[in-house]
């Protein structure tokens, strides 16, 4: 990988000792050599970052890759309709092909917006096909397929036997988990309570402790969702994971929109994580999550854009700017504010992952995951003693991202992809889902 010196940059580490300022920044191999305001050293590439604006790369802790082939092909839909009339018979139709584009489609998306790394879930097939796209792209990811074997609604191709979803899920973890140096690192991904057997999810804890890896499911997203669960369970979803056992540190939860005040102490007490999506939430009328209750009880929350049949977009600049302003409603306009929402982007995506002491800050030792954002445009501007995180928060959009280096290599270079062919990835993603159309 060799050595790489950013000269000159507005530096925002997302570090509490020295936030802001500006400097140069040296990676050698895959970590961060060095922070001054001066290196005087001969690199293998030199960055001219003057007048730039250099960040921790994006964290999204909730993206679904399977799914980026069907964006606009399922608007205007609650929650298990949008499942059950589009989604679920969708994935369905998935072949190894169709995966492996709606997942570079998805990536291409995501880096280009400056997303450097991603809690994913897949579908239930397939998911090979995604790894392969994860590891050409260069993201850093968690990922799994996704566990499904209860539901009388669920289509007959997607509805698992359980021992198989389990043996399946290991032998992919067997294979993809460390992978890229520990780049690409495996989850379990039940889908969500509503369809899973309690044998399947009872394993999972078992498999989780065994490995020492993430859970990662959906829960309390729609009230109809919790009514089922409540229905088939007798208590309500975050209720039932801790009855079960489920309810740890390594637990992610994305979503969260209708939690009871005894939820939010189990999620708290057991050091659960959140994954917050505004956008998503919006688009199905799921409704808002009270994150700003949740930040306040030091439950570690990140932000994600979902899929993009239920947003449209997976851009962490649309989900930054909705997760500050949708909660200036019901709360104030001093909620929120910018460098709040920022963390929540970047070290609060690390912690969620636990990956804090790896990635989410511009520190010496850590990973070199980062984007360089060019603000030097009508939208952002005037720049004269401005607060940054306004500047990133409210205005910038993912036009300004110039530069994305993830684990000490250059995947965005003058805001061109160099690790996904662009025409290819869009040629074939037409092809891909019009054949899935067919089939359904």
């Amino acid at each position: 990988m060799g050595t790489i010196l950013l000269k000159g940059a507005q530096l925002v580490t997302m570090n509490a000792e020295e936030d802001v300022f500006t400097g140069d920044l040296l990676i050698e191999d895959n970590k961060i050599k060095e922070i001054a305001e001066h290196i005087d050293v001969q690199a293998d590439q030199v960055i001219d970052a003057r007048g730039k604006v250099l960040l921790p790369g994006f964290i999204q802790t909730h993206i679904h890759l399977c799914q980026t082939l069907f964006r606009g092909r399922a608007d205007d839909l609650e929650l298990m309709d949008w499942l059950r009339q589009r989604i679920w018979p969708l994935e369905a139709a998935h072949d190894e092909e169709s995966v492996y584009y709606s997942a570079m489609l998805g990536l291409g998306e995501l880096i280009s917006s400056g997303t450097t790394t991603i809690l994913d879930m897949e579908t239930v097939h397939h998911t090979d096909s995604a790894f392969q796209a994860m590891a050409q792209s260069g993201i850093r990811v968690i990922s799994g397929k996704v566990m499904m074997d209860h539901g009388d609604e669920v289509p007959e191709p997607l509805r698992e036997n359980t021992a198989t979803s389990l043996q399946q899920s290991v032998d992919l973890l067997e294979k993809w988990n460390g992978f890229g140096g520990g780049r690409i690192q495996y989850a379990f991904c039940p889908r969500f309570v509503v369809s899973c057997t309690e044998e399947l999810l009872v394993e999972v804890r078992d498999l989780s402790n065994k490995y020492h890896v993430k859970v990662h499911t959906h829960a309390s997203e729609n009230r109809g969702e919790i009514e089922l669960v409540e229905h088939e369970r007798g208590m309500r979803n975050i209720v039932y994971l801790d009855h079960i056992g489920l309810a740890t540190p390594r637990l992610v939860l994305a979503h969260c929109v209708w939690l009871s005040e005894e939820e939010k102490e189990i999620i708290r007490k057991r050091g659960v994580k959140v994954t917050h999506c505004p956008g998503s939430n919006m688009k199905l009328s799921s409704g808002i999550a009270d994150i700003p209750d949740l930040l306040n009880r030091q439950i570690a929350v990140g932000i994600g854009a979902d899929g993009a049949p239920c947003n449209n977009n997976l851009d962490m600049f649309q989900e930054m700017r909705l997760t500050a302003l949708i909660q200036k409603v019901p709360h104030g306009p001093t909620v929120m504010d910018a460098r709040t929402v920022l963390r929540m982007a970047t070290m609060g995506g690390a912690e969620v992952l636990g990956l804090s002491k790896e990635i989410g800050s511009l520190e010496v030792g850590k990973k070199a995951d980062m984007l360089l954002l060019d603000l030097d445009d009508f939208h952002t501007y005037p720049s004269y003693e401005t607060d940054v995180y306004s500047r990133v928060v409210y205005s910038a959009t993912r036009s300004c991202v110039d530069t994305v280096i993830i684990d000490g290599s250059i995947v965005l270079k003058n805001r061109k992809i160099q690790t996904i062919d662009r025409g290819i990835v869009l040629h074939e993603s037409d092809k891909s889902i019009a054949r899935l159309m067919k089939r359904i």
